[in-house]
């Protein structure tokens, strides 16, 4: 079985307070965008040492293999459903990691969804949802990618009525590593002034000075570089541009398609419309 997990950027991202637990409650919109990996899942019927033996291709994914969200979820559902049989999963990774796009997340709830789907396990949306948000703070969204306001740490989900239908998603990450917990330690929580969930009601001309990233002053100040690539957007003729999630991607809006690779060589570059 063959299944594509899709990337997301947010629109928006306010950290609104510390929890006591150490996390932070956030405000954010989640919007998926095709950007895709390609997972593949089976029953394993060689002989191999991991109840789920993973190989990898595509865009380099750093760390040990055994410790990957694909491998996770299939131990959270085996805890549950030991019957479920040993698999042998292949990702190919074609979502740029490190980048605020929930390629991961992506792929561990994916893997949640086709378990269900090969074993028949008999999970509801719901339940996976449950289980997703054990995988990681923003795992649940894509359970069933659509546009969605996100509070807490991001498992907390409720739909929006957004359509980006028709505008063009420019998106370059450049090759500038930035973890989230350094991301996070540049921060100082604070509510908004306007929730971003009322800014994305208005026209996308509107959001430049309206819908901000809290994670982007600290991190522009660390990387200059990231800050030039956002106003290089803009100057590519981006309507709205702003960093996803905690980085190191940034993302424009466009009316048109834009041609993006000549600018910013040896770095990711994808643009497509939405």
């Amino acid at each position: 079985m063959i299944t594509h997990p899709i990337a997301k950027i947010n629109l928006g991202l306010n950290v609104v307070e510390r929890r006591p637990d150490g996390y932070h409650n956030l405000e954010t919109v989640f919007y998926p965008v095709p950007i895709n990996d390609e997972l593949e899942v089976n029953p394993n019927e060689g002989s191999s040492e991991y109840d789920c033996e993973l190989t990898l291709e595509g865009i380099a994914v750093e760390g040990d293999v055994q410790k990957n969200l694909i491998v996770k979820a299939y131990q959270l559902l085996k805890q549950d459903f030991p019957q479920m049989p040993r698999v042998c999963a292949r990702l190919k990774k074609g979502i740029p990691t490190q980048a605020g796009m929930g390629g991961g997340s992506s792929d561990g709830a994916y893997m949640l969804v086709m378990l269900q789907e090969l074993f028949q396990l008999g999970l509801t949306k719901e339940q996976l949802c449950g289980y997703a948000a054990r995988l990681g703070a923003d795992c649940a969204f894509f359970i069933d990618p659509q546009p969605q306001y996100a509070e807490g740490i991001g498992e907390q989900l409720s739909p929006v009525a957004l359509s980006l239908e028709g505008w063009y998603i420019g998106i370059v990450r450049p090759a500038i590593p930035v973890s989230t917990k350094e991301a996070y330690s540049l921060i100082t929580p604070q509510r908004p002034a306007r929730n971003c969930r009322d800014i994305i009601d208005l026209p996308v001309e509107e959001w430049r000075n309206l819908l901000v990233n809290d994670f982007e002053e600290g991190i522009f100040r660390l990387h200059p570089e990231l800050g030039r690539v956002k106003q290089q957007l803009y100057d590519l003729g981006a309507v709205y541009a702003a960093m996803s999630g905690s980085g190191s991607s940034l993302f424009g809006l466009f009316r048109q398609p834009v041609e993006l690779a000549p600018l910013f060589s040896d770095t990711f570059t994808y643009c497509t419309q939405l």
